[in-house]
């Protein structure tokens, strides 16, 4: 049986590069959960419909060219409000968190819905606003042309999605460790990540 780890959180609150990182440290697999629904949402901006992309998703999709424009992130948040979309991807993630040799897992009900037996859980924050700087930054590095206050703005609109929808409120688990990012480097933040998962296995 392999050992899964855990990891939720907001947009741009470090927790892909933390996963990442995790993943490198232990041999472990790593699956970007968000990148399963940016799949979904970019076949949706071609037409399809949503339940039919979820049952039909494949590991090439999660390859697709696209996947990080603010186009498809909103398209993603969308998508992932539907509870038929989100219950048929399901498996598809439990499938991967069982896999020998460990995984971590990272998304927005990775804790609470998905794993919710994993030994080790993180949920990891910062504030709007410095999302928001992290965000902005990269879209700028990727060549698309948004200003800070628009950024902002989105940030807080998914934030507001993902929190109230009704299926998988983006909520930390209730035995997860929060680590905030907001005043910590990458280094600092990996390294608090590493330490619980390190407890967590004993």
């Amino acid at each position: 049986m392999g050992f899964t780890v855990a990891i939720d959180g907001p947009a741009a609150a470090g927790k892909g590069t933390i996963s990442r990182a995790v993943a490198a440290h232990f041999g472990f697999a790593h699956l970007d959960t968000g990148l399963i629904y940016r799949a979904v949402g970019k076949r949706v901006l071609d037409g399809e419909e949503p339940l039919d992309v979820a049952r039909s998703l494949s590991a090439e999709d999660l390859d697709a060219l696209g996947l990080r424009t603010p186009q498809v992130a909103q398209a993603a948040s969308r998508v992932a409000v539907e509870a038929d979309v989100r219950e048929a991807l399901v498996d598809f993630q439990r499938a991967f968190a069982m896999r020998d040799g460990g995984a971590v897992l990272d998304g927005r009900d990775i804790g609470t819905v998905i794993c919710p037996e994993a030994p080790a859980k993180l949920f990891v924050t910062a504030s709007p606003e410095v999302r928001a700087v992290r965000r902005h930054k990269e879209l700028l590095e990727t060549g698309h042309d948004a200003g800070y206050d628009s950024v902002l703005a989105d940030v807080r609109a998914r934030d507001e999605r993902d929190r109230t929808r009704a299926t998988a409120p983006l909520k930390p688990a209730d035995d997860a460790v929060t680590i905030d990012t907001s005043h910590m480097s990458i280094d600092e933040a990996v390294a608090a990540a590493i330490a619980v998962v390190t407890k967590a296995r004993g």
